[in-house]
């Protein structure tokens, strides 16, 4: 199954960061937070990602088309223009990075990296946020629930999609508005069968609008409620958070060995 990532946005509550680079590049512990939320997946297996990109895209481009270097031993012999792999210890992955416009939103970023799914369902989340969520209990929650989609649900943080639940584990509705003290908010980390395209109309569609509140009115979103760790980067706060978290070695997204 692929993981899609949504890595386009501009980022702009995190501007002493993302002027230079795509907030999926800002850096946690000296490495970017796209590399962290890629070894969750791959600690549990899955290593095939597709990128979806945008703002300042080429240099995510250009992380990793270098990141066998960043992660190896090399030895470069300038007068017969030879570098040399010593000992490489880079990832096992295979890495899809499809540029899908920068004003693009959310849903019209999913849509437009369809052709690189082949019809399969696959996982999605933002190229920003960390949890130790089980990846593999997510999975057996959407399989089980059988519906098109399944999503994690998290306790209220502060300003995220609400979602009232019902019975037999389904969301009921969806929404932007904080008005439930009881409801759980869109942690991301999401199941998808490829049905849910469908539901998306092209590049001004945002996902967490028309197709997750379609979604449920249809009662075709499942939920995975998750009491665990999560956090998002969403300012310079956060950051410095999650750095801090990751110094003092309580990292506890960081389910890998």
């Amino acid at each position: 199954m692929r993981v899609v990532i949504l890595a386009g946005g501009l980022g702009t509550r995190l501007a002493e960061e993302t002027g230079v680079r795509p907030k999926p590049m800002v850096e946690i512990g000296g490495m970017p937070i796209i590399w962290h939320i890629m070894k969750i997946y791959s600690h549990y297996g899955f290593n095939d990602f597709v990128i979806c990109l945008g703002y300042k895209g080429y240099v995510i481009k250009e992380y990793f088309a270098n990141l066998f270097l960043h992660l190896s031993d090399v030895s470069i012999d300038l007068e017969n223009n030879k570098v040399e792999i010593l000992n490489s210890s880079s990832e096992k992955w295979k890495i899809t990075l499809v540029e899908t416009g920068e004003q693009t939103m959310t849903g019209g970023r999913i849509k437009r990296v369809a052709k690189y799914l082949n019809g399969e369902p696959f996982m999605l989340t933002y190229g920003d946020g960390v949890s130790n969520v089980d990846i593999n209990k997510l999975i057996e929650c959407h399989k089980s629930g059988g519906r098109l989609c399944t999503v994690t649900g998290i306790k209220p943080q502060g300003r995220f999609g609400l979602m009232k639940i019902g019975k037999e584990n389904l969301v009921e509705s969806f929404s932007e508005k904080k008005d439930e003290e009881n409801s759980l908010i869109n942690g991301g980390y999401f199941v998808c069968e490829n049905k849910v395209l469908d539901y998306i109309d092209g590049d001004t569609t945002i996902w967490e609008k028309a197709p997750l509140e379609n979604l449920a009115a249809n009662g075709q979103l499942n939920l995975y409620a998750h009491h665990g760790f999560w956090k998002p980067m969403d300012s310079l706060k956060d950051k410095n958070d999650l750095n801090e978290l990751w110094a003092s070695d309580q990292a506890k997204w960081k389910v890998w060995g």
